[in-house]
């Protein structure tokens, strides 16, 4: 398991293609984690993805490296749950606004995984954010184990919402 700071890693923004894509092929799950910025992500993902997700290497004749990898978004919001959805100001669900990345999941024949969103962050108490904490660490470590119910989780809006009910002691499916 590899926790990778794009922002740390390139603070000139000059992205490292090869050394990321070795990462890539080195591990079985991509996490973007990130602020849930005007229904995206930070630029640097973007950039991270127009750059390493190459024709050839991660979709495409050739494009196979990525195959069968899944793909998760665990995303911050300063927006309660309620204010993503279609009766909303915000008109969809955070799945629905992660369509693009979904996509380039499938592109690349990756498993994307519906995402962990934890809302409301700007409010949240000392013992709130343990508990966020605790059930992030929970969910990557069942993603490392192949303890994570993959089945039942692509069934969800969000990965987190049902987190007790997804974690196994079985292989994932």
């Amino acid at each position: 398991m590899t926790f990778h700071d794009l922002y740390e890693r390139y603070p000139d923004l000059h992205i490292d293609v090869e050394t990321e894509q070795r990462l890539l092929v080195e591990h079985g799950a991509v996490v973007f984690q990130h602020p849930f910025y005007w229904y995206s992500s930070p630029a640097i993902v973007k950039e991270w993805q127009d750059l390493v997700l190459q024709y050839g290497f991660a979709y495409g004749e050739g494009g196979t490296a990525l195959q069968g990898k899944i793909m998760i978004n665990v995303l911050t919001t300063g927006g309660p749950a309620e204010s993503y959805s279609a009766e909303s100001v915000n008109r969809f669900t955070v799945r629905q606004l992660l369509a693009p990345f979904e996509q380039t999941a499938r592109l690349c024949g990756m498993d994307y995984l519906p995402p962990a969103v934890i809302h409301g962050t700007d409010r949240f108490s000392e013992a709130e954010l343990a508990a966020h904490a605790d059930d992030y660490q929970r969910l990557v470590t069942a993603l490392r184990d192949g303890t994570l119910d993959l089945a039942a989780a692509r069934q969800c809006e969000r990965l987190n919402a049902n987190l007790d009910s997804l974690i196994n002691a079985g292989t994932a499916a």
